[in-house]
């Protein structure tokens, strides 16, 4: 969603200003660009032109899978050329990019032929979609007119291992694979091996991390933290019950997270009328008292945040 990366960001970083990331956005210095999983990620400008080679085949599979058989590959290259040149004359959405692209090839669907420069073309969002108190639809131009370079050559995943682990290690290789949604990853990993420290689970897989990955006291208190609907944290790991019960994640996929002693205990959502803003927390388990005291205090901060503009504010719990 286009304010995810704001909640995600203030509930991480004290004294978080939403117009700061606004203006990197519109400074073209950071774009909303579909990078991990496929799935629309807001990048810095440089990590866009980085991340988005060495993703391509994640862009790929999901193309091939959805319109495979339509387009034959030299009418693939034309559309994507078309398509391209149709974007950086001005940002469109996928809907007039596939209405243009469906007059030239009349034969041709639409909403595939919109896809397709989705796939093979780096598409960013413009401004102002994803800027913090503003609305607009998701238009799009290729990240190279946007930010006036080129993609990295590289794509090797090598460095987008690394910062994975920094982020999320100690992690096994499928871990990566699942938060990334690239396939094959073993390779690396073991020409990285040199380079990183490893570990074994309870179950005795082998886990990797960064050299230097910090590893906190088990002790070391977890306050309650709102997560945005989706969170890397809540998607960095094949195996979710380090933050989750499977029948938990489950049953609520989808919703916003509350984490409660660094684990998945209630979900919540914002909801608007008029002047008024409900923080609406409903608990997948029992939270003590303390527990309620302490996302009491967090969801004030939150609705002060997100609702600033609301004149009343209000916490249920159900």
């Amino acid at each position: 969603m286009p304010k995810d990366p704001y909640v995600g960001l203030w509930t991480r970083l004290e004294g978080f200003d939403p117009a700061e990331l606004a203006r990197l956005i519109e400074k073209r210095r950071a774009v909303r660009i579909a990078t991990l999983r496929g799935t629309i990620h807001l990048h810095t400008a440089p990590d866009a032109l980085a991340l988005r080679p060495v993703l391509q085949p994640v862009a790929e599979r999901w193309w091939r899978n959805q319109f495979g058989r339509r387009l034959t590959p030299a009418e693939r290259k034309r559309v994507a050329a078309a398509g391209r040149r149709l974007v950086e004359q001005e940002p469109r959405t996928f809907e007039e990019l596939g209405g243009l692209l469906h007059q030239r090839w009349p034969d041709l669907d639409a909403f595939a032929l919109g896809m397709t420069i989705r796939a093979d073309i780096p598409l960013v969002q413009v401004p102002p979609r994803g800027i913090w108190g503003s609305s607009g639809l998701a238009r799009h131009t290729s990240a190279e007119h946007w930010l006036g370079r080129p993609l990295d050559r590289s794509v090797a995943p090598d460095a987008l291992i690394r910062r994975y682990l920094a982020a999320f290690g100690p992690a096994t290789i499928t871990d990566a694979q699942t938060w990334s949604g690239l396939t094959l990853l073993r390779e690396a990993f073991e020409r990285l091996r040199p380079t990183l420290r490893t570990f074994h689970d309870e179950r005795g897989r082998e886990l990797f991390d960064v050299r230097r990955g910090r590893l906190p006291d088990p002790a070391t208190p977890a306050p309650p933290r709102f997560l945005p609907e989706y969170d890397n944290v809540l998607l960095g790991h094949a195996d979710r019950t380090r933050i989750t019960s499977v029948r938990v994640y489950t049953s609520v996929a989808g919703d916003a997270w509350l984490l409660v002693d660094g684990f998945v205990r209630a979900t919540w959502r914002i909801e608007r009328a008029a002047r008024a803003a409900v923080l609406r927390i409903t608990a997948l388990e029992p939270l003590t008292a303390r527990d309620r005291a302490a996302v009491s205090g967090e969801g004030k901060r939150l609705l002060a945040f997100a609702a600033s503009d609301a004149k009343k504010r209000e916490i249920r719990f159900a």
